[in-house]
Parts: structure tokens; C-alpha cells; sequence
């Protein structure tokens, strides 16, 4: 399918990336949406959990919401989308990865970029113990590369599963790693590893047979927490196989069902190879749109529900 024009027009203050990045993580709030705490027990022993809400309206759809690095289910990027979603009859669920619900999970892996095991899991309980006949997905950076990752390498998938919109993907693992590494974006880069370092010394406490505290106090970059940690912890031979296999950019051929991926072009995470634009136009299922403005998952927009969001609703209705 050929690239979507965009009409994404934030407010003239949020034309700036970083300005619009900053609001949107730190500063936003979304107000009045009551979630319901499920926990499911994975297949191996571990355990994920799951924050409902629910349309006032009985209704056979939902959407699963993915987040992004050092996300939550508490994110407004996530509660946004679900309030959203539940005023439009959809019932929502907004999925904690491993480790991220306020809880530290049981095992020594926690999650990754490509962990869709993970993703089929709460597919799997979805179908098997709710009523619903239409399944969207949405995925933010990390979540997004996730989704995309999930459709286009199984062979077959849920015929539930109706339409997918990931948000400010890192198409290209290795790409926007580096680009995390620069200087512009110094201070993202570092609030990322204080937290993931912050969260694996707590691990490192139970599984120090695992990894060492010599290993934990050498990680001093992004780059480093995948090729100790990441990579190690689950079945990779370095940072770079972890990249190299998880990267979603592969997989786009062999999509079948609708996917929207939205990157804006002043996104300072992603790289150029995290925009697919030839993988979308030979790809009819594949739709990508590349708004000017954005920065990361910051689709500032009118009554403080984002573009992206609106977005997301009218291709899953458009596909339902």
C-alpha cells in the first residue's frame, strides 16, 4: 500500500520533537478511566498483568495495548487509547510486560522488544475466557516493533484479530539504539538505563548466580544493559543478534492482516531504516504514515485526546 498523506497539525508550541516527546511522558494526564487488575499465569510460570476497562455497552470487540520501554499500563498513551476505545463500544486491556506492574516477575528474563510468546499468551487467554470476536492491537515503540514482529512471523494468526496500529516504532533495533546514543538524545538515553539498571539490581539480588554485581556496575550505556543483560537473559548471542533478530523491519513483508504504523519524521529515536517505506508500498495489508511532527509517541491534539488515537479508532472500525 502506498504511504498515507498525513493531516496530523499539532498545536504550533508542539512542533518540536523533544517539546512534544517531554509533554507527552512527563507532563500529560489522562482522568477517569477505572482499570481492573487480571493476572495470568504464563506458560512458563511466570506471570503477566492485565488492566481492563470496559465500554459502557455490552460489546464483542476489544483492544490490547502494548507499551514501550519502562512502560506501564498506567501510561497516558495506554489510558488514552483505552478511554477512548471504551467510549467507541470496545472494551480495552492494557498490558504490563513482565516486571512492569509495580511487581517484580518471577524469573530471571523479564521482556524484550520481540518477546510475542508474551503477546500470544494474552491473546490465547483473551479468546479462551472472554466473548469477543474482533481483536485490534496497538503497540507503542517497543510494543509496536512487538506487534509488527508477532504478525509477520507466524503463518497463521487468530482470525479475531482484525487490524494493528503501532505508534513510533523502532522498525530498525540496531538503528534506533544508535540513535539513542547520540548526543541529542543524551538524556532520554540516560533515564532509560537508570531505570532499567534500578530494576536489575533488584534481580541481580535473587539471581546473582545469574549475573554478577562486577557485570551490573559495567553497564554504562543502553547498548551495554542488552549485551549483558537483554541478550544473555533471553537466548541471544549479544546485543546485536538481539537487534538483529527482534528488528520488525524483516517481518513487514509477510504481514496479512491491516497494520498502521504512524513514525513521525522528527522522531529523534528512530532511524531511516525505521521508516518501511518500500516495504509498505509492495505490502498491501502494510499502511504507513509519516507525520512532520510528532516526536515519540507526542501526537499532541485538540481535548487532550491524541491524533494517534483517533487514528488507531478509525482504522479499527474502518477494518472491523
Amino acid at each position: 500500500m502506498p504511504v498515507v498523506e498525513s493531516t496530523y497539525k499539532p498545536p504550533y508550541f508542539f512542533k518540536n520533537g523533544h517539546i512534544s516527546t517531554v509533554y507527552s511522558g512527563l507532563v500529560r494526564q489522562v482522568k477517569g478511566l477505572n482499570q481492573e487488575r487480571e493476572r495470568i499465569t504464563l506458560p512458563d510460570d511466570d506471570f503477566l498483568d492485565l488492566d481492563w476497562s470496559y465500554s459502557q455497552e455490552k460489546t464483542d470487540k476489544v483492544i490490547i495495548l502494548l507499551h514501550g520501554l519502562e512502560g506501564n499500563a498506567q501510561r497516558p498513551y495506554m489510558t488514552g487509547t483505552a478511554q477512548l476505545f471504551n467510549k467507541n463500544k470496545v472494551d480495552a486491556v492494557c498490558v504490563n510486560f513482565r516486571g512492569c506492574s509495580g511487581s517484580d516477575n518471577l524469573k530471571y528474563r523479564s521482556y524484550h522488544s520481540g518477546a510475542t510468546e508474551d503477546l500470544e499468551a494474552v491473546i490465547t487467554h483473551v479468546l479462551n475466557t472472554k466473548n469477543y470476536s474482533e481483536i485490534y492491537i496497538k503497540g507503542i515503540s517497543l510494543g509496536g516493533n512487538m506487534v509488527l514482529k508477532y504478525l509477520g512471523e507466524r503463518n497463521e494468526i487468530p482470525k479475531e484479530i482484525k487490524a494493528v496500529v503501532a505508534v513510533s516504532v523502532p522498525c530498525s533495533l540496531e538503528g534506533s539504539a544508535k540513535k539513542l546514543h547520540t548526543f541529542e538524545n543524551r538524556l532520554y538515553h540516560d533515564r532509560f538505563k537508570k531505570h532499567l539498571v534500578d530494576r536489575l539490581r533488584i534481580k541481580q539480588q535473587q539471581f546473582s548466580n545469574m549475573l554478577s554485581l562486577e557485570e551490573l556496575n559495567s553497564i554504562k550505556t543502553l547498548y551495554d544493559f542488552d549485551t549483558i543483560y537483554t541478550s544473555k537473559a533471553h537466548g541471544f548471542k549479544n546485543g546485536v543478534d538481539y537487534y538483529t533478530q527482534c528488528s520488525c523491519l524483516q517481518f513487514l513483508p509477510n504481514i496479512k492482516t491491516p497494520a498502521l504504523i504512524i513514525n513521525a519524521l522528527n522522531d529523534s529515536f528512530l532511524s531511516p531504516e525505521c521508516y518501511p517505506v518500500k516495504e509498505a508500498k509492495n505490502n498491501p495489508n502494510v499502511y504507513l504514515e509519516m507525520p512532520k511532527h510528532g516526536g515519540h509517541a507526542g501526537f499532541i491534539d485538540k481535548k487532550n485526546v491524541y491524533y494517534n488515537e483517533k487514528r488507531a479508532l478509525e482504522f479499527a472500525l474502518i477494518n472491523s
